[in-house]
C-alpha cells in the first residue's frame, strides 16, 4: 500500500454528507480534481457514484452512461465518510428490532439514567427508544463478593470472568421459552436483534448463546453487546448494541447499492470507510456503532494532518461552521477520543473523535427576545433555508453576512428560489432585518437606552454577528479550558462553508494569533480521507489493579491485542514496516469513576512497569494536568485494555506553488461593513494568489466552496502548497459606555455566563470528592455589588437563587468586617442555605480606590458529609438542626488571605460533641474540596478583573445591573400574559404526608407585569425535617417562573424583581433557626413547586418526592434517589421513569452498583398504570428491588405515599409511592415514607415510585388553542464531550 510519486489509477475520497456530496480524486499521473454535487438529486441514484462517473467520464473523454455499471479496473481505491447511519438514528429510519434482556430489566433503556434532558422544559421528551419489542431472558450472573451472605449461596456455580472477576451464576439461561418467543417475533416480520445481558461484558457466554439460538432460527442481524462493547456498565452498552443492530443492516443495504452501482461489484477495488474514531476500516467491517461520526472525523483527520506542526507543537482548534451546525475539536499531535457519547439520544459506547458540535452554522436563526439579541440553537435548515435563499424562509447569520457585504451572491451558483435558478436575495434578508430593526428600536424606546437614533439594517447585522460569534467562542473557551489549557496559545483551523467569514474575529476574541485555512477547506473531510490512516482497534475488558502482581497478566492481554492488530491489517495488504500499534490503559483511581483512557507513549517502561511502558507515570501526569492534583496513595483501577493498529498509507497529495514575482491581482472593490462601518474591501480569487503574496486586511478572499473574510487589522498571506495563513491583529479598541447597547448585553450575557462556566471547569477539575468531582452536584455563580445574581452555573434547580441569599445575608451581617483577603463560609439556613451539606464559598471582590466590594464570587457544592447523626448527613429522623452536621453562618475560611485549615477543622469535628452524632467523617475530602471552591473564586475574580480592565469599572457594574434587568422584563411579559389569559388571582393549595398544608395565593398586576407569591396559610414548622428554608422556596420559584417563560433567559436576581413573595415566619417554609431542614430541600421543595404549577394550571402533578435511599454499614455506605412519573400537560402524555422538577439525578449504572455494593438489583421497570389517566395521561413510575448481601441499615426519605400526585382539568392523580421490606422470611412490611431500619443477607427492599398526574378528562378534546400542537422548532443536534459535560451538570 506503499504510495508511489503518483497513483497507478484513479483514487477517490468522497464525503457524503447530509446536503452536499464532496468528492476528492486523484487521477492517474497526480492531477487532483475536486467536485461538489448534491446528495439527494433526481438526475441520480447515488451521488458518490454519480461524483465517481462525472471524473471518469471527464478524465477519459468517453461518454459513460448513467444506467450502466461503473468499469472499476482504473480505480485503484476509494474511500468514503457517510452520514447514513448519523441520519438513519436522527430521523428514526433504522431496522426494526427487538430486544433481548434479562428478566426484571424490561425498561432498563427506557429509564436510561432517568434524567431528563432539558431541565426547564416540562414536557419532557426524550428520543424512543429504538427497539419494537422486548423479550425478558431467564438467566443472571452476579459478581462474586468474598464478604457476601446470601442464603444458599455455596451452591451456586462460579465463574472466571474475562476481567479476572468471578460470578456466581444467580439464575441459569432457560432457552426453550425464549425459542417460542424468538419465533413469535420473526412471525411478525422483525429479523434484528439487540442481546443485552447483565455483567455480560466480563463473561458472555449466555449472550453467545442466545446469539446462536437467534441465528439458528433466521435473524439475519444479531448484536451481542458483549461484542459490539466489551465495557462495564449496562446501559450504555445496551444502547450500543440496539445501535448497531439498528444502522449496521441500513449500512449494508446502502453498501450493496453502492457496489451494485458498478461492474463486478467492486470485487477488486478495496473500498474503506472511515469510522467514528478516525480510522479507515474495509467496508466489510463498517458497522453502525462505529459510524456515527464517519463523515465529521474525517474533517478532523484533514486539518490534523495539514495544520499541526510537529517541529513547534502548537496545538490546533478545529472550527467546522457550515450551513446547518458548527463542529469545534481540538488536536495536540494524537486525536482526542471519547469512549461514550450520545447523538440523537442514544448513548454509544465506542472509542469516538470528540466533535463538539456546539451551534447551528450559518443557518442559525436570528431572534430579539426582552432587549437580548439571541442567535440559534433553532436552525433554518436547508428548506427553506436563510431568507436570502427566497423560499420565505427566516433570518439567520448567513443572511446577516450577506447584508455586511461579506458574501458576494455573483459569486454564488444560482440554484435559488423555487425554480432553483436564481441568485441569493441581498433584499430579501435587508427587508427583514428592517421589519427587526422597527422592532429592536420600539422595544429599547422604553427602556434605558432611552430615546437613540433608530439602527440601521447593518448595525442590526452587525450586532448579530458578534453575537454570533461570542457564542461560539463560549464553547471553544470550555473545550480548552477544560482540560487545563489556554485556548490563545492554539491556531485555529477554519473549514467549512461559513467558517472563513467568522474566522478573525473568533480568533481574535480568545486572544489567538493565527488562522490557517487549508484549500480544500470547503471539502476537508474529503480530502481528509485521502490522508487518513487505515485503523484496527481490539478491547477487552479488565477488572485489576495496576500493580506488579498483575502486570504479567496485563503484558499478556496487550500482547494478543496486538497480535489480533497486526494480523488484520497484515490481511488487508500492510507490509510489517506500515503497522504500528499503540497500547492504551483505562485508568481511574480506585473508588472514583473518573477514568482516562492512557498511552504510555513518552513514559517508557521501568522495573515498576508494564513490559509496555509506565502507564502510572503517564495516568498521574495526565490526570495533574487535567485535574490539577494527583491521590499518590490511591491505588489505581484498570478498567480495559485497549490497543489501536494503525496501517499507514504513506499518501501525500501537496503540490509546491512557484511564487508569482508580481503583485496580487484585485478581482474586484466591494463595500463591507466592519466595526469601522463601511471600507473598501478588494476581492481576491483564491486560485490566482501565490506563495509570494500577502494581503492586507480589509479583503475577501474567494474560493470555489468558501468565502474568506480577512479583517483590518490581519493579513493573510500563502503558504508553499497554496494554504491561506492570516496573521491576527488585536484590531482598534471598541468604545464601550455604561449606557445600555443591545447588541453589548447579548455579548456582556456570554461573557458573564462564561465566568461562571470557567469558575465551574476549576471547581471540578480541582475537587477530590465524587460528589463535586464526579457527580458535578455543585454551582458557581457571580453577584453584583448588592449581593444580587448576575449569572449562575451550572442550573441546578435546588440552587437558582438561593446562592443570593446568602451573599446578601453577609453583606448585612459582616458589613464592615468584610474585608480584602477575606473568604466567607456559610451553610446555616438563616443565612440563606439550602441543607447543611451544601456548602457556600463567597469571596468579596475590591478593586483599587473603592472601599467597598465591587462584587463578589461564590461556589456552592454538596460535600458527602459533614457529621451528624448518619453518614452522609442526610438523617431520615432528624429532628433539630445540630443533628444533621456542622454549621456555618459567617465562618471566615480564609482571613488576610491565610486559609484558617485548624479553625475549619474544628467546626467540622465540632458535631461530634452532640450526644449520638458525629463529625465529618471525611475530613480530608471536605478540606481539599473546600481549597478547591477557593481556587474556583479566584479564577472568577481573574476573568472579572479582566473585563474591568477592558471596559472599566463602571460599564462592568453598569451591564451586571442591565442583565438583571433583561431577565425582570421576560418574566413581567410572562406574567402580562398569564394574567391576560387567567386572569390576575389563582390560588392553590396541596399537602404534605403528614397533612401539613402548602398554601399559595397570586395576584397579579396586568399593567406592570408584577405578581405577589403570597404563602400565608401554609402549615407550621414540623417536628421532623421536611421544613424548607426560605432559600429553598425562592429557589422553586424561579425555576418555575423560568420553565413558563419558555425560553432561555438569565437566570439571576431580576427574575424575582417582579415578584413579592410572602412567606411567614415561624411556617414549614422558613422555620426557625434551630428546625431540621433535609427533608425540606429534596421533598418540600417539590411539593411547592406542584402548589406553583397548580395555581398557574400549566402541568399536573409530577411524582413530587426524590425518593432518597440511603444503605450501609461500617465499611460503606451508598445514596440515590429514583425516578417516578412526570405530570401530564395539555399538548404532552407525561414522561414515565424520569426525574422532575427539583432534581434531575442519575442514578447508578447496575453492574456498577453490583459490583461496588453488596447488593443485587433484582428488578428495575417501570409500575405499569400508576400514571393518572386523562385525555393526556401521567407518566409511570418505577419499581425498584433491592437485593441485600450483608447486613446493613437501610434508610429511607420520601413523599407522596398518601397524598396523590394531583390531576388537572379532569385528569387522575398518578398513584401513590410504597416501600416495602421483603424479609427473607416470608413477611412483608410497609416501611412507610420515612424510616431506618436494620436489614439482613436476603432481605429486599422494593420502591415503587408515585405516577404524574393525568391532564383533561378522558374523552375530551381540550381547549383548542392550548391542545394546538407548536411547530417543533428545527435545531442542531448538540454532541461531544461538551455536551455531554453539561449534560452531566444539570443531571443532579
Amino acid at each position: 500500500m506503499a504510495e508511489a510519486s503518483g497513483p497507478g489509477g484513479f483514487q477517490f475520497a468522497i464525503d457524503r454528507g447530509g446536503t452536499f456530496t464532496d468528492v476528492f480524486a486523484r487521477c492517474p499521473g497526480g492531477r487532483v480534481r475536486v467536485l461538489k454535487l448534491l446528495s439527494e438529486d433526481p438526475g441520480y441514484g447515488d451521488a458518490p457514484t454519480e461524483g465517481i462517473r462525472r471524473v471518469l467520464q471527464e478524465e477519459s473523454g468517453v461518454a459513460v452512461p448513467r444506467d450502466r455499471p461503473l468499469d472499476a479496473s482504473g480505480i485503484e481505491w476509494i474511500r468514503m465518510g457517510t452520514t447514513v447511519a448519523t441520519n438513519a438514528l436522527l430521523e428514526r429510519r433504522g431496522e426494526r428490532l427487538a430486544l433481548l434482556v434479562t428478566r426484571g430489566f424490561r425498561d432498563l433503556l427506557h429509564i436510561g439514567s432517568q434524567a431528563r434532558p432539558r431541565i426547564f422544559d416540562l414536557e419532557v421528551a426524550v428520543p424512543e427508544v429504538l427497539y419494537e419489542e422486548v423479550i425478558e431472558v431467564d438467566e443472571r450472573l452476579i459478581p462474586h463478593q468474598p464478604g457476601c451472605r446470601l442464603p444458599g449461596k455455596e451452591t451456586l456455580p462460579l465463574l472466571e470472568g474475562s476481567t479476572g472477576a468471578s460470578l456466581l451464576v444467580q439464575r441459569p439461561l432457560e432457552l426453550s421459552a425464549l425459542r417460542r418467543e424468538l419465533e413469535g417475533v420473526l412471525a411478525r416480520g422483525i429479523r434484528s436483534l439487540a442481546v443485552l445481558l447483565l455483567h455480560s461484558y466480563a463473561w458472555p457466554g449466555h449472550e453467545e448463546q442466545v446469539g446462536a439460538l437467534a441465528r439458528e432460527l433466521g435473524f439475519r442481524h444479531v448484536s451481542l453487546s458483549s461484542a459490539v462493547a466489551a465495557m462495564v456498565r449496562a446501559v450504555p452498552r445496551g444502547y450500543t448494541a440496539c445501535a448497531d443492530a439498528y444502522l449496521t443492516p441500513c449500512i449494508h443495504r446502502y453498501l450493496e447499492s453502492f457496489r451494485a452501482g458498478f461492474a463486478h461489484q467492486l470485487r477488486e477495488v478495496p473500498v474503506l470507510f472511515m469510522r467514528s474514531d478516525g480510522g479507515l476500516t474495509p467496508m466489510q467491517h463498517f458497522s453502525g456503532a462505529r459510524a456515527i461520526l464517519s463523515g465529521p472525523a474525517g474533517g478532523v483527520v484533514g486539518y490534523a494532518m495539514t495544520t499541526y506542526r510537529r517541529e513547534d507543537g502548537q496545538p490546533v482548534i478545529g472550527f467546522d461552521m457550515g450551513g446547518t451546525s458548527t463542529d469545534v475539536s481540538r488536536y495536540a499531535g494524537e486525536y482526542e477520543h471519547v469512549f461514550e457519547a450520545s447523538t440523537a439520544g442514544v448513548s454509544i459506547q465506542a472509542p469516538q473523535l470528540d466533535i463538539n458540535t456546539v451551534a447551528a452554522g450559518g443557518g442559525s436563526r436570528l431572534f430579539f427576545r426582552s432587549g437580548l439579541f439571541v442567535v440559534g440553537p433553532e436552525s433554518a435548515g436547508a428548506h427553506p433555508g436563510p431568507a436570502c435563499y427566497r423560499k420565505g424562509g427566516p433570518l439567520t447569520v448567513t443572511d446577516a453576512n450577506l447584508c455586511l457585504g461579506r458574501l458576494l451572491p455573483e459569486y454564488f451558483p444560482r440554484i435559488f428560489g423555487p425554480g432553483e435558478d436564481q441568485p441569493l436575495c441581498r433584499e430579501a434578508a435587508a427587508q427583514a432585518f428592517r421589519e427587526l430593526a422597527a422592532r429592536i428600536d420600539a422595544f429599547l424606546a422604553g427602556t434605558a437606552a432611552g430615546a437613540r437614533r433608530p439602527l440601521s439594517v447593518e448595525e442590526v447585522a452587525m450586532g448579530f454577528v458578534r453575537v454570533a460569534n461570542e457564542a461560539m467562542c463560549r464553547p471553544i473557551r470550555a473545550l480548552t479550558q477544560a482540560r487545563g489549557h489556554d485556548a490563545a496559545r492554539h491556531v485555529l483551523a477554519c473549514f467549512g462553508g461559513a467558517g472563513g467569514q467568522h474566522a478573525c474575529a473568533i480568533a481574535r476574541a480568545l486572544g489567538m494569533s493565527r488562522v490557517f485555512i487549508h484549500k480544500y477547506s470547503g471539502i476537508l473531510s474529503a480530502y481528509g480521507l485521502a490522508l487518513a490512516d487505515v485503523v484496527h482497534e481490539a478491547q477487552a475488558p479488565c477488572a485489576l489493579r495496576y500493580e506488579p502482581a498483575a502486570f504479567p497478566r496485563l503484558d499478556g492481554r496487550i500482547a494478543a491485542l496486538e497480535r489480533e492488530c497486526r494480523d488484520a491489517l497484515r490481511a488487508q495488504g500492510f507490509a510489517g514496516e506500515q503497522i504500528r500499534t499503540e497500547a492504551f490503559l483505562h485508568l481511574r483511581y480506585e473508588g472514583t469513576d473518573c477514568a482516562l483512557m492512557c498511552s504510555a507513549k513518552g513514559h517508557p517502561p521501568t522495573p515498576r512497569s508494564c513490559r509496555a511502558g509506565d502507564f502510572h507515570a503517564a495516568f498521574t501526569s495526565r490526570y495533574l494536568v487535567e485535574f490539577g492534583f494527583t491521590i499518590p496513595d490511591r491505588p489505581v483501577m484498570v478498567d480495559d485494555v485497549r490497543v489501536r493498529g494503525t496501517g499507514s498509507s504513506g499518501i501525500s497529495c501537496e503540490t509546491p506553488l512557484a511564487p508569482s514575482g508580481k503583485p496580487a491581482r484585485v478581482e474586484t472593490v466591494t463595500r463591507c461593513y466592519f466595526e469601522e462601518g463601511y471600507l473598501e474591501t478588494p476581492v481576491f480569487l483564491l486560485e490566482e494568489l501565490a506563495c509570494d503574496h500577502a494581503v492586507p486586511g480589509p479583503a475577501i478572499i474567494i474560493d470555489k466552496n468558501s468565502t474568506i473574510v480577512v479583517e483590518p487589522g490581519c493579513t493573510a498571506s500563502l503558504t508553499r502548497f497554496g494554504d491561506v495563513c492570516i496573521a491576527v491583529g488585536s484590531g482598534p479598541p471598541r468604545p464601550v459606555g455604561p449606557q445600555l447597547d443591545a447588541v453589548q448585553l447579548s455579548i456582556f450575557s456570554h461573557r458573564f455566563m462564561s465566568i461562571a462556566e470557567q469558575m465551574g471547569r476549576i471547581l471540578q477539575r480541582t475537587a477530590i470528592s465524587t460528589n463535586i468531582k464526579e457527580r458535578l452536584d455543585f454551582s458557581c455563580a457571580l453577584f453584583g455589588p448588592d449581593g444580587g445574581l448576575v449569572s449562575n452555573a451550572p442550573h441546578i434547580p435546588v440552587h437558582l437563587g438561593a446562592m443570593q441569599e446568602t451573599v446578601q445575608f453577609q453583606i448585612r451581617n459582616l458589613g464592615e468586617d468584610l474585608r480584602e483577603g477575606d473568604v466567607i463560609l456559610s451553610n446555616h439556613p438563616c443565612a440563606g442555605g439550602s441543607h447543611l451539606p451544601d456548602l457556600t464559598v463567597i469571596t468579596p471582590v475590591f478593586w483599587p480606590g473603592v472601599p467597598k466590594p465591587v462584587f463578589f464570587v461564590a461556589s456552592r457544592g454538596h460535600h458527602a458529609d459533614i457529621g451528624g447523626i448518619t453518614p452522609g448527613s442526610m438523617p431520615p429522623h432528624s429532628k433539630a438542626l445540630r443533628e444533621e452536621g456542622a454549621v456555618f453562618v459567617s465562618f471566615k475560611l480564609v482571613k488576610d488571605g491565610v486559609f484558617q485549615e485548624e479553625a475549619v477543622m474544628e467546626a467540622l469535628m465540632a458535631p461530634g460533641r452532640v450526644p449520638g452524632c458525629s463529625g465529618t467523617r471525611n475530613l480530608q475530602d471536605n478540606l481539599s474540596d473546600l481549597r478547591a471552591q477557593v481556587a474556583a473564586n479566584q479564577k472568577g475574580i481573574q476573568l472579572v478583573t479582566e473585563l474591568i480592565r477592558l471596559y472599566g469599572l463602571p460599564v462592568v457594574q453598569a451591564y451586571m445591573a442591565h442583565i438583571q434587568a433583561n431577565a425582570e422584563v421576560a418574566v413581567r411579559e410572562m406574567l402580562k400574559g398569564f394574567a391576560a389569559r387567567w386572569g390576575t388571582a389563582v390560588e392553590a393549595e396541596d399537602r404534605m404526608d403528614d397533612g401539613s398544608p402548602i398554601r399559595l395565593r397570586v395576584q397579579v398586576d396586568p399593567r406592570e407585569g408584577s405578581a405577589v407569591f403570597d404563602f400565608s396559610g401554609s402549615g407550621p414548622e414540623v417536628y421532623g425535617n421536611c421544613n424548607a428554608p426560605r432559600a429553598i422556596t425562592l429557589s422553586a420559584l424561579i425555576y418555575c417562573l423560568r420553565c413558563m417563560v419558555g425560553q432561555d433567559i438569565p437566570l439571576n436576581q431580576g427574575c424575582l424583581a417582579p415578584v413579592r413573595v410572602v412567606i411567614p415566619k415561624g411556617s414549614i417554609l422558613d422555620p426557625s433557626p434551630e428546625a431540621a431542614v433535609v427533608g425540606g430541600n429534596v421533598l418540600t421543595s417539590q411539593r411547592v413547586v406542584d402548589v406553583i404549577f397548580r395555581a398557574f394550571g400549566v402541568c399536573a402533578a409530577s411524582q413530587g418526592c426524590m425518593n432518597n435511599v440511603t444503605f450501609g454499614n461500617e465499611r460503606v455506605g451508598y445514596y440515590e434517589t429514583v425516578a417516578g412519573g412526570a405530570g401530564a400537560g395539555p399538548r404532552w402524555h407525561g414522561r414515565s421513569g424520569v426525574h422532575t422538577h427539583m432534581t434531575n439525578t442519575r442514578i447508578t449504572d447496575p453492574e456498577i452498583l453490583e459490583q461496588r455494593y453488596p447488593v443485587v438489583l433484582q428488578r428495575f421497570e417501570l409500575r405499569r398504570g400508576s400514571g393518572g389517566a386523562g385525555r393526556c395521561r401521567g407518566g409511570d413510575g418505577v419499581i425498584r428491588e433491592l437485593l441485600f448481601r450483608e447486613d446493613m441499615v437501610l434508610s429511607v426519605l420520601s413523599e407522596r405515599r398518601a397524598v396523590r400526585p394531583y390531576g388537572l382539568r379532569g385528569g387522575s392523580p398518578g398513584a401513590p409511592g410504597l416501600n416495602l421490606l421483603l424479609r427473607r422470611d416470608g413477611r412483608t412490611i410497609n416501611l412507610g415514607a420515612k424510616t431506618s431500619v436494620p436489614v439482613e443477607p436476603g432481605d429486599v427492599f422494593r420502591l415503587q415510585t408515585p405516577g404524574g398526574g393525568g391532564f383533561g378528562s378522558p374523552g375530551d378534546g381540550g381547549d383548542p388553542e392550548e391542545a394546538a400542537e407548536p411547530p417543533a422548532p428545527r435545531s442542531f443536534a448538540e454532541r461531544g464531550s461538551l455536551f455531554e459535560y453539561r449534560r452531566a451538570q444539570e443531571a443532579v
